[in-house]
């Protein structure tokens, strides 16, 4: 008993610090959203912001702004203790086959994940969503880059690799810590609408299913970057093309 109520605070602690703080905002984002006079499909809700007029001032916002994030990621790992990148499924064993399976699930996800936004737009459930208004600079791509990074580790390091981790110590099944991993998924990306949340929990599910099957995080965390990265790089060029407004 002592050691599930230690670990039900630990959840806890990590989750206000990081992606269970963000599910909150969210879901206030999304009742913002609903009670305002355009409704939910007039708002727009940007992913990724110019945050200076300086040059340098914004590299500095969007530097901090993709590091502090990680120290979740950092926190989970040391909480873990010694193997933790073992224990949470990061092996380089066959580190090609894992690339080539997460590039295999970017692409099953990634085209109907944007039909169904599409979808969600069409039908007023979804926000407009900007991955990024940032300045073109030369460190532009770098830094979306380093922020698709980010979010893949800070999703999939948490949300799968530290939530199976802990919730499997405390004696809960695998069935209940994949729909569990993946609602939270969903709620945290509420403020995208309702299309952001059905999308994600579904990317949350699989992503979980394929965890418990072989245990290996390298390929989530692949796939991850490759979703966010495509569409944080490529956006101002695939909306030029497509009903992305």
């Amino acid at each position: 008993m002592e050691l599930k109520r230690r670990l039900d605070l630990e959840l806890l602690l990590v989750f206000g610090l990081s992606l269970g703080k963000s599910a909150v905002y969210s879901v206030l984002a999304l009742l913002a959203a609903l009670t305002a006079e355009t409704g939910l499909g007039g708002t727009t809700t940007t992913i990724n912001r110019s945050e200076a007029a300086q040059q340098w001032l914004d590299f500095g916002y969007q530097f901090v702004g993709n590091i502090f994030p990680l120290v979740p990621v950092a926190l989970v790992l040391f909480l873990l203790g010694a193997g933790a990148l073992a224990r949470i499924g990061v092996f380089r064993e066959k580190l090609g086959k894992q690339l080539l399976v997460g590039f295999a699930l970017a692409a099953a996800i990634g085209i109907p994940g944007l039909g169904l936004y599409l979808g969600a737009r069409t039908l007023g459930l979804a926000a407009k969503v900007v991955a990024t208004n940032v300045v073109e600079y030369w460190w532009t791509i770098p830094m979306l880059l380093l922020s698709a990074v980010g979010a893949s580790l800070l999703e999939e390091v948490i949300m799968i690799g530290y939530v199976f981790t802990r919730l499997r110590e405390r004696g809960m099944s695998d069935t209940k810590i994949i729909w569990l991993s993946a609602i939270l998924r969903g709620t945290y990306h509420l403020y995208q609408g309702f299309g952001g949340f059905v999308g994600n929990m579904i990317m949350g599910l699989l992503f979980g299913y394929i965890y418990k099957r072989t245990g290996k995080l390298v390929p989530l965390l692949f796939a991850h970057f490759l979703l966010d990265a495509a569409i944080f790089v490529g956006y101002a060029w695939a909306s030029t093309w497509l009903p992305l407004n």
